[in-house]
């Protein structure tokens, strides 16, 4: 099963995203802000990452560069998709 990461700090929209991705076969993780992203992304591998860009404690783009930063195989390669309300 694929595997998606939604970042958002918006709960509802992380819930609408969660259920689409779901319906169409994916194992899906949420984070609520960018922190919690990069974190989680140290501990777990994704399929995709969909990532808000404004978030508090660190928004979508300082986390997505900071994901791209990491020692990992994948790190340059994780399809990270930017999306903004």
């Amino acid at each position: 099963m694929k595997k998606i990461l939604v970042v958002d700090d918006e709960v509802n929209i992380r819930n609408v995203i969660k259920e689409y991705a779901k319906f169409e076969g994916y194992e899906v993780e949420e984070a609520g802000n960018g922190m919690q992203a990069v974190e989680i992304c140290k501990e777990k591998d994704f399929d995709i990452i969909i990532m808000d860009v404004m978030m508090p404690k660190l928004d979508g783009i300082a986390a997505t560069k900071a994901i791209r930063a990491m020692e990992r195989p994948d790190a340059v390669e994780i399809p990270i998709i930017a999306m903004t309300a």
